[in-house]
Formats: structure tokens, sequence, C-alpha cells
């Protein structure tokens, strides 16, 4: 069994993606601080895949937590790095501590790579790196525009990053994910989408809304150049976006990589509205939702949605879960965290 590391593995696609490489045979080892996700997580891994994946609460960006773990657990080949803040509007409010945490984990993690002889990195990127585009679809050749957030721009810092490192040290290889929007839960309804606080994304307003956990849906603003006035996104299954994970390390193992650090978008191909998406949502789930429209949301992009085919055909991966599935899996895992029959 073949060793591989998931940082921020207890949070949402990190959980997902431990599934898959376990469901594939892999032995998975997850490192969190817990800052955003709950340790029994961990369970509900286990219960789908019969395997407990080995835990470390540790914080990446504290070089000395991760070197002295890995010190300890030899014979890892491959690292999935998911561990960031990464909540756009708390980055615009506190752009420190998204520079310390996401771009001093990156930085930790390309060192112990070099110190432990890992030789396989992917790294969770976003579309955020494309700001807001001028064609869409989105390509891999598309312009990457200034962030518009802080937390867009570790983004694009890390990568940057990343593409330095493995220029000189050829031994070691990398791929960058730039994610669209991830969204639902794993069809089992043990594992999905549970921020602490204040969510971040749009769908666990939408599930907690439904559940009569909050009021009202807000939607930031209905005056932008869409359709319907209201933003654009690429909504990919969870699920979906766990298995581009396994591409990507399947590509590095056979090497057949053409570049040391290679770039892709991980999405559907087909852009949503959010008022589209709040139809999907009712007409999926049979709940009708209360929401108001307010005004715009600083950082937010107008319409941005993703070219897949140079995923589709380089790693062999398509997204292939339809969004009225993503949205009844999303309603399931939200009844029941909440108890609700």
């Amino acid at each position: 069994m073949k060793k591989i590391l998931v940082t921020g593995g207890t949070g949402f696609i990190g959980s997902h993606t431990t599934v898959e490489l376990q469901q594939k045979g892999y032995e998975v080892i997850i490192l969190d601080n817990l800052s955003n996700s709950q340790e029994d997580v961990i369970d509900n891994i286990t219960k789908i895949t019969g395997v407990r994946p080995t835990f470390g609460k540790i914080d990446v960006a504290d070089r000395t937590q991760l070197f002295d773990f890995l010190a300890k657990h030899q014979g890892i080949e491959s690292i999935i790095h998911f561990a960031a803040s990464k909540a756009v509007g708390e980055s615009v409010k506190e752009p420190l501590k998204y520079y310390r945490n996401n771009v001093n984990g990156v930085i930790n993690i390309l060192e112990a790579m070099k110190e432990f002889g890992i030789s396989n990195l992917v790294f969770s990127s976003s579309c955020t790196v494309y700001g807001q585009p001028e064609v869409l679809p989105v390509t891999e050749q598309s312009p990457i525009q200034p962030a518009l957030s802080p937390y867009g721009n570790t983004k694009q810092i890390n990568e940057e990053i990343i593409r330095d490192f493995i220029k000189v040290n050829p031994e070691l290889h990398a791929i960058c994910l730039r994610y669209f929007n991830p969204v639902g839960a794993h069809p089992s309804s043990l594992i999905g989408e549970l921020p602490l606080g204040v969510p971040a994304n749009l769908i666990p307003f939408i599930t907690q809304t439904a559940a009569g956990i909050r009021e009202c849906l807000s939607i930031f603003g209905n005056d932008y150049d869409t359709p319907d006035g209201t933003c654009i996104r690429d909504y990919i299954d969870i699920v979906d976006l766990a298995n581009a994970h396994i591409a990507a390390i399947n590509r590095m193992e056979q090497g057949k990589q053409k570049t040391g650090v290679e770039f892709f978008n991980i999405g559907t191909g087909n852009g949503l509205s959010v008022l589209e998406l709040v139809k999907t949502f009712e007409e999926a789930t049979g709940q009708k939702l209360n929401y108001k429209i307010v005004g715009r949301r600083e950082g937010d992009i107008e319409k941005v949605w993703a070219d897949t085919s140079v995923a589709n055909n380089e790693l062999g991966w398509k997204a292939v879960v339809p969004i009225s599935q993503t949205m009844l899996n999303a309603w399931n895992w939200q009844k029941k965290i909440s108890n609700i029959k």
C-alpha cells in the first residue's frame, strides 16, 4: 500500500478525498489542526471505508510540529495539501492570518518533501487565480489576474512558490488543481460540509436555511452583468473533485507529466447563477427557500466557469454527478446532522 499524506484531511474536501484514496488502496495519513473541522470526521471516514486513517493533530504552518511528525512516519510517497484558511470575506478583514497560515504552510510542505524524500505534491489551488476573467470559459492559459482577496492572492503566491521550488528540485513533481466551487456531501450522508461557526460557502447557507437553522438566505447582489443579475459559478460535486486528486497522483506516479509542475482546471464546464442553484435545490429536495437580495459582497467575482478539456484529456478525469443529485446529497447530509426526518 502506498502511503499518502493528506493535510487538512478532516475538512470538507480532505475528508472526501481520504475516502476515495482509501477505497483505491492507499494508506492515508491525515494532518489537521482542527481549526475548521472536527476529529470525529475520522470515525465517519472509517465507517465508510472500513479503514481508520492515521491522524495527527498538527498545524502544518508550524515547521517544528510538521517535521517532528514526519520524522516518525517514514515512507510517504505523495502529499495532497489542503490545509489552509479559506474564507474570502474573512481574508479581506484579516489578511495577515491568511498570508501566515497559507504561505507558511506551503513553504513547510515543500521543505518537508526535500527533507523526507517525498516525491509528489498535489496542491489545492483555486479558480480565484483567474480573478474576473475577460474571456469565458476559463482555460489554463487564461491570464492570472490581480487577486480580488488575500485568500485568492495566497493561491497565486503558492503556485509561484511551488513552480520556483520544483524548477530547482527536478526530482520532485507537483500538480496544482484549480478548483471551481466544490459542493455537496458523500452519498452515505456520513461526511459533508460542516463549517464551524458562520459558513464561508453558499451551500451550507442554503441547507441551513431549509433546515430552519437560519431564518433567511441572503443573496449578495442581483445587479451583476448576468442573465438574472446574480453571480455565476461552476459548482462541482465533492466526490468528483476528490477523484481528480487521485487522477493527479496517478499521473505523477506513472511518470506522465509533461513538465515538473502542471495546472488543471477542475470543474464541470457549466456555469450556474445563485438563483439557478437555489431553484435546483428546491426542485431536487422539495424544500422552499426563504431568501432575500442584499447588497454586493466585497471580493466576489461576477462570473466564472471552467473549460475542463485539458483535465478531461490529460488526467482522464471528468465530472459526472448531476447538480440535482449533488443538492440532494447536501440536503440529506444537513438532515442527518440536524436530526430532521
